[in-house]
């Protein structure tokens, strides 16, 4: 079997389902495709995101999925006038200038879902041309 011709499917714990769907149907716009076990599937570009409902959520400190988008100013500027509120930094490496970082060959913007995990869109800037 050949793991790289597969399909990922991205599992985020939450905790309150319902909230959770008002957030990625309401605000990110995804439709979702059936509920398998109890937890809500929605399909994004070759891969899925799954919500896994659980008693406590895992608090990651990282990134849990990001979202690769051709024009990340746009699609902030389109998340944003959703409701989704974009995080800002100012440290060492990680400095966001109206929400967006640039960071070598991509640019990325991080928001959180009412669950707690962090999400995040980002920009391949080596297909610009």
């Amino acid at each position: 079997m050949q793991l790289s011709q597969t399909t990922v499917t991205t599992i985020l714990p939450v905790v309150d389902l319902g909230r959770a769907r008002s957030f990625y149907e309401g605000k990110l716009g995804l439709q979702p495709l059936s509920k398998p076990d109890g937890k809500i599937l929605y399909h994004c570009g070759s891969g899925d995101i799954a919500l896994m409902p659980r008693e406590a959520g895992t608090k990651a400190e990282h990134t849990a999925l990001s979202f690769e988008v051709p024009d990340i100013v746009a699609a902030a500027r389109e998340l944003e006038g959703a409701g989704v509120r974009f995080e800002d930094y100012d440290m060492p490496g990680l400095k966001t200038e109206k929400h967006i970082c640039a960071m070598g060959t991509e640019k990325a913007a991080w928001f959180y879902d009412p669950e707690g995990n962090c999400l995040c869109l980002h920009e391949d800037m080596t297909t610009k041309h």
